[in-house]
């Protein structure tokens, strides 16, 4: 890594040696295994969690530097919390500091998902089945919720709402991975012609010491993969194939881990790798950890093709996020003061709202759902998320108990 710190830059092109890393690999993989096991509650808790501990507790940020960091993984597609955690690992140690950060962060969920994966099949019948009717009815709930939460901030107006009507409208003609990609694309372009740019971020002293060329390698790997992938992957059912659509799905998330929902549905369902039971089993258990929502892919990969796709699938999903935030943070402040960019950026997050809305009616409401009895659960999945704002893991276990109540 020996670019990555003599040929530093700041946001504005200038050196930066202030940004040397200050700590250890070891130091950040300890701050973040804590995390890994605790940070319940999905991204925007993830978050909150971050600035109490690197922030307020280490000091390792200023409010306004973590502010900037935080905005600057909302604007790029990827799981945004892990992204945040990466940088943070990437500012204290250097690149083996950011690898220690995310493997941290993202193991102790990973590994609980890949567990729950191997045993889901004895959930086919009986209580098991029960069980997982239970989960099904918790994402139904848990979706409703992100679903909510997501509409009132990226789609507060009425040019934003129309956005995310209308992508609904263009994923009910055009459904699967290609309608929700032409939807993404056309929300950024509503909003370039609608939407008046939001204010410039003001300047926070934001520093990364990554190299210029190490910085275009990872734009050029994203960029590679996201090309070369499809081309390899010749034929269907293959390894290939699998990480190719893990990784696109990855590659396009706007908005948060829930949005990656309909992506990986669209990638593994309808290609037959599982069955929209299994998808969805396991979507709710992921509810029910801590972590990222992401590692809901090793789930996925365990299914189809035991623990080394799990880990393919584990990697393929956040490599496209990961490789994006190196690539773009030497030129961040560029980039977030262009106005045209901040108004397509307003208009891809409320076409993610359309997205994500269509996704809890196919699949997550019409599985789950299926007469009042699972309603009514449902129901109160959601009031206690909403109202009493119960955990979510909480609301899962208890709604996998409710599963054998309503059988």
């Amino acid at each position: 890594m020996k670019n990555a710190q003599n040929d530093g830059v700041g946001p504005n092109g200038e050196a930066a040696k202030e940004a040397a890393p200050q700590g250890s690999a070891g130091e950040v993989f300890a701050a973040f295994l804590k995390l890994g096991f605790t940070a319940f509650g999905g991204p925007v808790a993830h978050l909150g969690y971050f600035r109490d501990e690197f922030v307020q507790r280490r000091r390792w940020f200023s409010d306004g530097a973590y502010g900037e960091l935080v905005a600057l993984c909302q604007f790029l597609p990827g799981p945004a919390s892990s992204q945040v955690g990466f940088a943070i690992g990437l500012s204290r140690a250097g690149f083996l500091g950011a690898l220690a950060a995310w493997t941290a962060f993202t193991l102790p969920s990973a590994i609980a998902l890949v567990l729950f994966a191997f045993g889901v099949a004895g959930f086919t019948d009986g209580i098991g089945a029960d069980i997982v009717a239970g989960l099904k009815i918790a994402a139904v709930a848990v979706v409703a919720q992100a679903l909510l939460g997501m509409a009132r901030s990226l789609a507060p107006d009425a040019e934003r709402a129309a956005i995310a009507a209308a992508v609904i409208a263009i994923l009910a003609i055009l459904p699967g991975s290609l309608g929700q990609i032409a939807a993404i694309l056309a929300g950024g372009v509503a909003g370039l012609a609608l939407l008046k740019p939001s204010a410039a971020p003001s300047e926070t002293g934001l520093r990364f010491s990554i190299g210029r060329i190490t910085s275009i390698t990872c734009l050029t790997a994203f960029a590679a993969l996201l090309v070369l992938l499809p081309l390899l992957a010749l034929g269907e059912r293959s390894v290939l194939d699998f990480l190719d659509g893990v990784y696109r799905s990855g590659a396009l998330v706007f908005g948060g881990g829930h949005v990656v929902l309909p992506l990986l549905q669209a990638e593994t369902v309808s290609p037959g790798y599982m069955s929209e039971t299994t998808f969805l089993a396991g979507y709710g258990a992921a509810q029910a950890v801590p972590g990222p929502l992401f590692t809901f892919a090793a789930y996925l990969g365990a299914v189809a093709g035991g623990l080394p796709l799990a880990l393919g699938a584990l990697i393929a999903v956040f490599l496209p996020g990961m490789l994006l935030l190196v690539g773009v943070l030497p030129f961040w402040a560029k980039l977030s003061s262009l106005p045209h960019l901040r108004s397509a950026l307003s208009g891809t997050n409320a076409a993610v709202v359309g997205v994500l809305a269509a996704a809890f009616y196919e699949p997550v409401f019409v599985s789950g759902i299926k007469d009042l009895n699972d309603f009514a659960l449902a129901s109160a999945a959601f009031v206690a998320l909403v109202v009493w704002k119960a955990p979510p893991w909480a609301v899962v276990l208890l709604a996998g108990l409710g599963g054998l109540l309503v059988a």
